[in-house]
């Protein structure tokens, strides 16, 4: 019996919290991707007949955060979150629903999510 990769685990369970949230326009779903050197975070709204649409989007990757940052690490995760939420509040989005993506809820996941609670989203 071949052994199931860390990342099939983390799909299966990204996978049981989609079951649960939905992005609506009125709460938009919070995504957090975690590559190996990024992570990503993006608002969605799951409600388009034609599928999910992205409203806003933050990376370590953005110009204005890659500048500020020097590995990835919890502190790029905070700057994320923040550049989120102002993008966020910016387009009219105040309420979001947390979707951590399979990923536990610590070290960068918790950082991104406290920064943006802080920026100003509610969830």
């Amino acid at each position: 019996m071949a052994k199931v990769s860390r990342n099939e685990r983390r799909i299966k369970r990204h996978m049981r919290i989609r079951q649960k949230i939905r992005g609506t326009p009125e709460r938009p779903r919070l995504c957090v991707f975690k590559s190996l050197k990024h992570i990503y975070a993006q608002i969605i709204d799951d409600t388009p007949p034609e599928g999910s649409r992205t409203l806003v989007s933050s990376s370590t990757l953005d110009p204005e955060i890659r500048g500020k940052i020097k590995s990835d690490n919890v502190e790029a995760a905070r700057l994320v979150g923040q550049v989120l939420a102002q993008r966020a509040l910016a387009k009219g989005i105040k309420k979001v629903v947390f979707d951590r993506g399979g990923y536990p809820y610590h070290g960068k996941v918790r950082a991104l999510a406290e920064a943006a609670r802080e920026g100003g989203l509610e969830f």
